[in-house]
């Protein structure tokens, strides 16, 4: 009989052991990398399916509504029927978030290029109470006046250059704060911190730099968020949803916060002739409803300025020759 008088190589049993143990799948998340490419040939973008014109229209008041076209509310009447179903007598939530959904379409001017996802925050014309924890936001400004007005606005904290200096340190934690506003005066100081900052660097682009300090404040606490996501197979499809205020706000204020957003978010429209907002519908949970709604006509105000912007480079062309 055979045997061995020396012991195993190093972590041989180790790896026996292993072997033995049955290794536990776990479902992740949706991964677009885990698709064929005869299933991405198969599966429809969504954008394909918004305009249902060539479906019939229902002459009856109870219908299937993947059969028929969906009927199109105007916006006063999207919130009239909220407000029924959340009357006392149903849902019994008068005061309700009402959320929007809207779909984009994400093409660019050139073949094969897409709008990538974005965020962003608006000022809201009319203010109201978000479900949700409102932001913590940090503020940096130079001189004391700017700094007291950016507190009394509802700044989390405010600091100076002495901030500057702990951040560097490592004795303040910036992390916890949702948002880091900046006064213009103190942008060259701030430039020490940029790499510990990184995304969260105060930028007009952004929005998070500026002069007024109480209206910047303002704008990032109690404004609208949201965010652009593009379709996980299909790059030309994406989504916005968002609250834009209360069912028990007045309608014109409702109606205005709606406007402002929908003509912010356009302005992020490539340059080419087709919409970007596809469609727009209506929601206030609990209810599962959700209605469609006549938006183009909020639009119009940026169409009638891109025909002019249009009509002012025309005439500036003709005026060179």
């Amino acid at each position: 009989m055979q045997t061995r008088e020396y012991a195993a190589r190093k972590g041989t049993r180790e790896k026996a052991r292993k072997k033995k143990v049955k290794k536990v799948i776990e479902k992740v998340g949706f991964d677009a990398k885990t698709w064929s490419k005869k299933e991405v040939k198969k599966s429809v973008s969504p954008l394909g399916t918004i305009d249902d014109s060539w479906r019939h229209k229902a002459t009856d008041d109870v219908w299937v509504i993947k059969y028929h076209q969906r009927p199109i509310f105007s916006f006063k009447e999207a919130i009239q029927c909220h407000r029924e179903t959340h009357h006392p007598t149903m849902f019994n939530k008068s005061n309700a978030s009402v959320n929007v959904f809207i779909e984009l379409d994400m093409k660019r001017e050139k073949k094969n290029k897409f709008v990538e996802k974005f965020s962003k925050v608006i000022d809201t014309p009319h203010t109201f109470k978000h479900e949700e924890a409102p932001n913590k936001i940090l503020v940096f400004c130079k001189n004391l006046e700017e700094q007291e007005k950016a507190r009394n606005a509802g700044a989390d904290f405010v600091g100076g250059i002495e901030l500057i200096k702990q951040i560097q340190n490592g004795a303040f934690v910036f992390k916890e704060y949702d948002y880091i506003l900046s006064h213009a005066n103190i942008l060259t100081d701030l430039l020490l911190i940029r790499g510990l900052l990184k995304r969260k660097f105060p930028n007009m682009k952004t929005g998070t730099l500026g002069n007024d300090m109480t209206k910047l404040v303002l704008k990032f606490r109690d404004g609208i968020e949201y965010t652009a996501i593009p379709h996980d197979i299909h790059k030309d499809y994406g989504t916005i949803t968002t609250t834009f205020g209360l069912l028990d706000m007045d309608l014109k204020q409702l109606e205005e916060n709606f406007d402002a957003l929908l003509n912010n978010i356009n302005k992020m429209r490539p340059k080419r002739e087709e919409l970007f907002i596809q469609r727009v519908q209506v929601r206030c949970p609990p209810s599962p409803e959700s209605l469609k709604v006549n938006f183009k006509d909020y639009l119009l105000t940026n169409v009638k300025e891109e025909v002019k912007e249009q009509e002012e480079d025309n005439t500036a062309i003709i005026s060179t020759h």
